[in-house]
């Protein structure tokens, strides 16, 4: 899923002040860019947790409705979500999970890998192309 929120950039000491007001959440970097960067990924961390826990994602509001303090910066911040969620969670995680005696000696025996069989069977169960 693509959105692009609305920011907006104040300049402070070491840096920018970042505030999405959609989400009323606020990051910061040392310049411009890393500003951008650090909201990117705010917003996409707040995206996901939300999402994780069932929540509806707000509609990200115009760029007119952003309100910048004086000399501040309005502006757009596209997000990924989908993409952010893959490169985020690439880490593998230890499961434990309970077999029946003959199966597991029988797998065991043919040399089955568990963890690779687990995944492609769990990615078929939900849907998930590789």
């Amino acid at each position: 899923m693509k959105l692009a929120y609305p920011v907006t950039l104040s300049a402070i000491d070491g840096g920018y002040l970042v505030f999405v007001p959609d989400l009323q959440i606020n990051t910061h970097g040392a310049d411009i860019p890393d500003a951008i960067e650090m909201a990117r990924d705010a917003i996409s961390v707040w995206c996901v947790a939300e999402s994780d826990e069932g929540r509806p994602l707000p509609v990200p509001s115009d760029l007119q409705a952003a309100e910048p303090a004086s000399g501040g910066i309005a502006t757009l911040v596209d997000v990924d979500i989908d993409e952010y969620r893959k490169r985020q969670a690439s880490f593998s995680i230890r499961k434990n999970l309970t077999l029946p005696a003959w199966l597991n000696f029988r797998a065991e025996a043919a040399g089955v890998n568990f963890s690779q069989t687990l995944q492609r069977a769990l990615k078929q169960e939900l849907g998930i192309a590789e």
